[in-house]
Parts: C-alpha cells; sequence; structure tokens
C-alpha cells in the first residue's frame, strides 16, 4: 500500500520558539482556517456515512464512536452531548476510547496498540448488527480502533471511520470511510490541532444531521433537550413564547408542567 502519513509531515512552520504570541497565534489561525475546507471536499463521504448512522438508529440501532487519545475524547463528548442536546437516552450513542473511562483525563500508555481490545470494548456494550460503528483514528493506523472495526465487518456490523490521511489502513477497513486530509500540523505531528478540529466538525455534522433525521428537532429548535438548568430552561421557554405567542409566565408554566419544550407546545395546541 502507497500510504503516506500526511499528519506527520513537517510543518510548513519552523523556529516557533522564536516566534512572538502574536505572531504564533496568527499562524496557527491561518491553517485553522483551512480545515472546514478540507472537510467540506469530504461531504459525498460524509453523507453515505449519515444516511447509514440514520437508517440503523431508524431500527433500533446505536451508534458507537471507538478511538484513542484526542480521537476518543472527541468521540466521547459528542456521544455525551446528544442526551442533553437531542432528549434521545444516554445509550443511543456511545463513545469508547482506549484505556477506559481513565483516559479521558489521563493518557494510559500503549492502550492503543492492542488490535483485540477495541472489540473486547464493543462486546462488552452487547454489540449487534443493528448497530452501526464508527471508527475514529488522525492518523488511520491505530491497532485498537482497525481491530474494533474488522471485527465487526466479520460479524456484519456497520462500519465508517474519520481519518485524516488518504489510503490509510482504517479507511480501507471501513465500509463507509470518511478522509478529511488536513495536511501538516503547526506543530508537526499535535494531530490534536488541525485533525483534532475536523474530527470535530465532522462529529458534529453526523450526530447532528442524524437527530434532525430521527424528528428530534422542530423548525431549527432543539425542542427535546433535557432542561438540566436555568438557561436551558429560559431557553424553553422563549421557544414555547415564540411558537405560541403567549407570555412568559404562561411559558414557563407549561414547561414546568410538561417538561419539554416539545410535550408543552403538543399539550397547548391540543387544548385550543
Amino acid at each position: 500500500m502507497n500510504f503516506k502519513k500526511t499528519t506527520e509531515s513537517s510543518s510548513l512552520y519552523d523556529q516557533l520558539e522564536l516566534q512572538s504570541v502574536g505572531t504564533l497565534l496568527t499562524q496557527i489561525n491561518r491553517e485553522d482556517q483551512t480545515v472546514p475546507h478540507a472537510v467540506q471536499k469530504s461531504i459525498p463521504q460524509i453523507e453515505k456515512l449519515t444516511e447509514k448512522v440514520v437508517e440503523q438508529l431508524k431500527n433500533g440501532g446505536r451508534l458507537f464512536y471507538i478511538g484513542a487519545g484526542t480521537s476518543g475524547r472527541l468521540g466521547i463528548v459528542d456521544a455525551s452531548e446528544c442526551p442533553p442536546t437531542f432528549g434521545v437516552p444516554h445509550g443511543l450513542v456511545v463513545g469508547i476510547m482506549a484505556g477506559g473511562d481513565t483516559a479521558i483525563r489521563k493518557a494510559v500508555e500503549f492502550a492503543e496498540d492492542s488490535k483485540e481490545q477495541g472489540w473486547q470494548d464493543l462486546l462488552a456494550q452487547q454489540i449487534s448488527e443493528k448497530d452501526i460503528v464508527i471508527g475514529i483514528a488522525a492518523s488511520g493506523t491505530t491497532p485498537y480502533v482497525i481491530g474494533a472495526l474488522e471485527q465487526s465487518n466479520a460479524k456484519k456490523i456497520p462500519t465508517g471511520c474519520i481519518t485524516c490521511n488518504a489510503g490509510s489502513p482504517l479507511a480501507v477497513t471501513a465500509q463507509y470511510p470518511v478522509e478529511v486530509v488536513v495536511g501538516p500540523e503547526f506543530v508537526t505531528g499535535s494531530t490534536r490541532m488541525k485533525a483534532g478540529t475536523a474530527q470535530k466538525l465532522v462529529l458534529n455534522m453526523i450526530s447532528t444531521t442524524a437527530m434532525i433525521q430521527l424528528g428530534r428537532v422542530k423548525g431549527n429548535k432543539m425542542v427535546d433537550m433535557q432542561l438540566s438548568n436555568n438557561k436551558l430552561v429560559e431557553r424553553g421557554t422563549k421557544m414555547i413564547m415564540e411558537k405560541l405567542s403567549i407570555e412568559e409566565t404562561e411559558a414557563l408554566q407549561l414547561l414546568k408542567q410538561h417538561g419539554s419544550v416539545r410535550k408543552a407546545i403538543i399539550a397547548y395546541e391540543e387544548r385550543n
């Protein structure tokens, strides 16, 4: 395989330690601006993967993200934000990373190097053909992730990936690969930067689009969001006020009574 890790290529910038704060910030920002354009080129791949995610979720399956290091953490962040944002059960979107929960805060040495452990971690979630697994790895070479996808393929579980190198072993393994080629990092090999940003953008696109397709957004509003703090209660109240053209006091009372924006609106419209 003719495969080159552009994520490991030498930075376009040098002698960074001699640069001023302002220069460093400007240069980092210049590089960051290239990321959305790289993502844009991958939209056809993202579309195919997202359509498969929607299909699996609509048929009662779950979405699994699996990764190591920064990639694993990004998957966990996206998964953890789905329930409060869209009101879905906590087990619908699941983030798994090499090294387990400990690795979320502190790197676990060599956890990503086991080609068997990723599949074992998926088995612990009682994964089945109804589910879908997305492997996340900037390099596209992480054994933990590749092994998990290989076993998923063998068990007829749909697989996708998000990687930042073209033609990587991970992309070859995944049935629905997404390759966002962002080029060399500002600090050579530091894939928490442009590659991490690209992965975050793609995860946002996949989960948000899937939740909209599942009916978890009405118009452009998060009508199923969990009312877990005062800010969200206030936001929900304003949504109801705008939708029903009623005063704040009545809207807040409806929200508290029914527990969600969607239920409050439905109850009001049925009553009137």
